[in-house]
């Protein structure tokens, strides 16, 4: 096993549920594949997907609901199964 870095792919702020009040996509120790969404990045009112990008088990999230993050910051580890 491995542990893979999330990173963010535009600066923006990280939203962990596809709207307010809702259900985030994923928690912690949930299993995931490539495809999966992990969260929103919010860029000029633009949302960009953020994806797992490997199969495995999402570890933990390095940033919280709501930061802002930088593009290439770490947003979750994920673990290789």
């Amino acid at each position: 096993m491995a542990d893979i870095e999330v990173t963010s792919p535009v600066p923006g702020t990280f939203y962990r549920s596809p709207a307010p009040g809702e259900p985030p996509f994923v928690s912690e120790g949930q299993k995931v594949t490539a495809e999966t969404i992990i969260g929103n990045i919010e860029l000029m009112k633009q949302f960009n997907e953020v994806f797992a990008g490997t199969a495995g088990t999402l570890k933990a999230f390095v940033v919280s609901d709501g930061d802002a993050v930088d593009s290439d910051a770490v947003i979750a580890i994920i673990s290789t199964d």
